[in-house]
Order: C-alpha cells, then sequence, then structure tokens
C-alpha cells in the first residue's frame, strides 16, 4: 500500500474512533448556567402527564413570612483556621423548638469564599426554605445575608448543612443539629453529631471518648454527617431504637450485643437507662469504649406493625431508581462515573407528581459501591427489601443506606410542592452526578445552577 493511502486509511479509522468520542463529549457537556428543572428527562411513573401552564414558582412556597417568630437565631459562617464555622464553632449550635413553632434563622456569610446555603435535613420545610443553591434559592455570598421561616410539623432529631458545594463545606464544618421536641425536654436528653474531621471520628467535634451526661436515663440523639454508615452500640445496659430519621418507632424492643447501622445523613434516637454507654466506633464514644458487637439490628423487622395513613396499593405513580456505574463522559470529563436509570448526569429522569399522589418508588443498586439516598421534602416508608416485605415498626425515613445488589420498594405521599432533591447523601457521589429530582407538574423555579451567584448545590 502506497504511502498517501496508508495515510488516508490511518486518518479515516481515527475518525470512526474520534468522531463518536467527540460526539458524546461535546453531548455530556453542561451549560454554564441552566434550570434544574429542565434537565434530563420527565418520568410520570405511569400517571397522568401533566401539562406546564401556570407554573408557581419555587419561591412563593415559603413559610410564614410575617408574625414573631417563637425561635429565632442568627448564624455567622466563616472560614477560619481551616474550617468552616458557624458563630465560630463546628458543629454549629444546636437549634432547639418545640412541635408547631415558629423557626427563624438568620444566616449571615461573613467569609465563606463560595456562597452557602443551609438545608433543613429532615424536616418537610416549604420548598422555598429547602436550601438548595439554584434551586431554591441563591448562595449566599460574602457580605449577604438569607433569612428562613418555617414552622416545625414533627418532633424529631434533624440537622442543618450548606448545600453549596456540599460535599466540601459539609466536610469542613458547615452543619449543625435542629431538634425538635414535643414537650419539656427530658433529663438525659442530648445530641451526639458523629463527623470525621482530618480522619479522626468526633462526637459533637470532640475527638475520643468524653463523659455521658448523668442521668436516670438517657435519649441520645445520633445525627450521622459523615459520607458512609456507622454503626452505633450501647453497651453496660439494653437500649431501644425509638426514633429513625425524626419519626417513632412502634412498641420498640430491648436491644442487646448487637449495633444498629446509621447511613450518611441519617439519624436514631436511642433510649437507655443510666449505666448504659454509647460507642460509634473509631474511638468515639459517650463513656467508654467498648468492643463492637458482630451481629446488626435489622430495622425491617423491629418494634411491631401500624397503620401508615395511607394504602401503598392505591398508588398513583411507580418509579425506578436503578443505581448503577459506567464509562463515559460527566460534564466532558471521561471516567466511570455513577449512573441513574443507565444514563449519566444530566440524562436523569425528573420523577413527576401531582399534590396528593401516592408514590411508589423501587431503588436498586448495582453500583458496587453503598449509596445512603436522600428524599428532600418528604418521608418515606419501607415496604420491602431484596423481596421480603417489612414486618415490623413502619420504618419511615428521609436517608436509606441502599448497599450493593440491594433492592428496595418504598412508598410516600406527596404532599409537600416544590422541586426536591433526590441524591446520595455521600456528598462526593451526588458531585459526581448521582442526583435526580422529584418534581411537582406546575412548579417552576427562576434560580438557576451556576450564573452570577455561583450556585454550586453539590
Amino acid at each position: 500500500m502506497r504511502k498517501p493511502a496508508r495515510i488516508a486509511v490511518g486518518v479515516a479509522a481515527a475518525l470512526a474512533i474520534l468522531g463518536p468520542l467527540g460526539w458524546f463529549w461535546v453531548d455530556s457537556l453542561v451549560p454554564s448556567t441552566y434550570d434544574m428543572a429542565a434537565m434530563g428527562h420527565e418520568d410520570f411513573g405511569g400517571g397522568p402527564v401533566a401539562a406546564h401552564e401556570h407554573r408557581l414558582a419555587v419561591a412563593s412556597l415559603a413559610g410564614p413570612r410575617t408574625g414573631a417568630a417563637d425561635v429565632s437565631v442568627t448564624l455567622t459562617a466563616r472560614a477560619e483556621q481551616g474550617r468552616y464555622t458557624l458563630n465560630h464553632r463546628t458543629p454549629g449550635p444546636e437549634i432547639r423548638a418545640a412541635r408547631g413553632q415558629l423557626v427563624q434563622v438568620t444566616l449571615v456569610n461573613e467569609s465563606v469564599p463560595d456562597g452557602i446555603t443551609l438545608h433543613w435535613h429532615g424536616v418537610d420545610v416549604p420548598n422555598a426554605e429547602d436550601g438548595v443553591a439554584g434551586v431554591t434559592q441563591d448562595a449566599v455570598r460574602r457580605g449577604e445575608q438569607h433569612v428562613y421561616r418555617f414552622v416545625v410539623p414533627d418532633a424529631g432529631t434533624y440537622w442543618y448543612h450548606s448545600h453549596q458545594v456540599a460535599h466540601e463545606q459539609v466536610r469542613r464544618g458547615l452543619f449543625g443539629a435542629l431538634v425538635v421536641t414535643g414537650g419539656p425536654a427530658a433529663d438525659g436528653d442530648q445530641v451526639a453529631a458523629v463527623h470525621t474531621y482530618d480522619g479522626r471520628r468526633t462526637i459533637n467535634g470532640v475527638r475520643g471518648a468524653q463523659s455521658l451526661s448523668p442521668a436516670r436515663s438517657h435519649r441520645i440523639r445520633v445525627i450521622n454527617t459523615d459520607a458512609g454508615p456507622i454503626r452505633v452500640w450501647v453497651s453496660g445496659a439494653p437500649y431501644r431504637v425509638v426514633a429513625v430519621d425524626g419519626h417513632d418507632v412502634h412498641e420498640p424492643a430491648d436491644v442487646t450485643d448487637r449495633a444498629v447501622v446509621v447511613t450518611a445523613g441519617g439519624r436514631v434516637d436511642l433510649a437507655f437507662g443510666g449505666a448504659g454507654q454509647l460507642n460509634a466506633g473509631g474511638g468515639a464514644a459517650l463513656g467508654e469504649v467498648t468492643a463492637e458487637p458482630r451481629e446488626t439490628l435489622d430495622l425491617l423487622a423491629y418494634g411491631t406493625p401500624a397503620a401508615l395513613g395511607f394504602d401503598p396499593a392505591r398508588a398513583q405513580r411507580h418509579f425506578d431508581y436503578r443505581i448503577g456505574r459506567r464509562v463515559g463522559f460527566l460534564d466532558g470529563r471521561p471516567g466511570y462515573w455513577w449512573s441513574i436509570n443507565g444514563g449519566l448526569y444530566p440524562d436523569v429522569p425528573m420523577y413527576m407528581v401531582a399534590t396528593g399522589d401516592v408514590v411508589r418508588m423501587r431503588i436498586s443498586n448495582s453500583s458496587g459501591d453503598v449509596h445512603p439516598m436522600h428524599l428532600h421534602g418528604h418521608h418515606a416508608v419501607v415496604l420491602s427489601r431484596d423481596g421480603v416485605a417489612a414486618m415490623g415498626s413502619p420504618w419511615w425515613f428521609d436517608s436509606l443506606d441502599v448497599g450493593d445488589g440491594q433492592t428496595y420498594e418504598v412508598a410516600f405521599v406527596a404532599d409537600n410542592p416544590g422541586i426536591w432533591a433526590d441524591h446520595c447523601h455521600n456528598l462526593e457521589h451526588a458531585a459526581d452526578g448521582l442526583l435526580a429530582h422529584l418534581a411537582y407538574a406546575g412548579i417552576g423555579s427562576s434560580y438557576r445552577v451556576g450564573g452570577s451567584a455561583g450556585n454550586r448545590p453539590e
């Protein structure tokens, strides 16, 4: 073969390879600014397709704008000593309110360079108060402030954290506890916020074993603010898991010699006698550090059944959320990325609902890693895991650990209009594309990811 012919063949072969790669590269590019509600493709879950006329703005779905707040807090965010702080602390100040009270939080950004928001993790707030940059508000830039106002509807253990560059800002300290009580605080009621700083696990920002506040009985509100699951347990006394993700467990039984898994973003409330000691692994403890139990409590069969308040068999929407992994381009970057229903971000579902819909969702994971899935604005109930029906107390959650090879079927009522993130709470995974949304038909947002505000929710 002559040299010109060989060159022509080589060029043709290169084009045959590079041409499709170039198309996939271009197709993966995400605009510098975009409407999150317009990304991906609509999935109506077999229910009626709703028109988008007469859109209601996310900004109008706010908490009460008038009236004196029952609880009023100002949180000032700063970059100091290699961490991010709120009122010079990390974790930030614990906020406590009683069920039904109006909470007002003024967020001031003194020196966090990328801007900041606050998301009220697990609290079913109105959509405009959800604190997701580029979806429900603009990031609060340096020298600016933003006021959140919402009524806390349910007693329980919750937390707050930044949802702007969240994978970095939460890790570096922008978070705190929010506790909603159903009455006067009981003796022995305290928070244990577990967080890893610089490779060292802490409870409430303190390394190593700490003294447990003296009391005849304890209610310890464990909050996992890290990126992966933790195992916690009580030694020295039986314990009960009395609440999961802010919802009471129906008729919990005593547990001994077993640990309970707390997924990233999740919470469990543990009740035990005065002789008990809490361990969160990694040398972090309230009391004496003890050996970790081998067995794990299964919440699928813990407690006793109770009414759900709705019928999952009457669901109007049926969705699949299939988590996988595949080679491809994500915003022009080649790699091995998380996928949702086979697509790479932004080619992911926008799960579409209407107010009042009963929704069933099947969450499966074949990605090779565990994913703590978090749905904003709603609590769902576990119906089954790997085909085994739930047989204990209703397992209500907003954060669910879905292990590799596992499949959960869950259900919830669409009763909180808005545009809501539904993502992995290993926030690095969300930043790498493991992010979808639940959207109500007819709802639109004037906020944009990117743009002059520099909104970067994950």
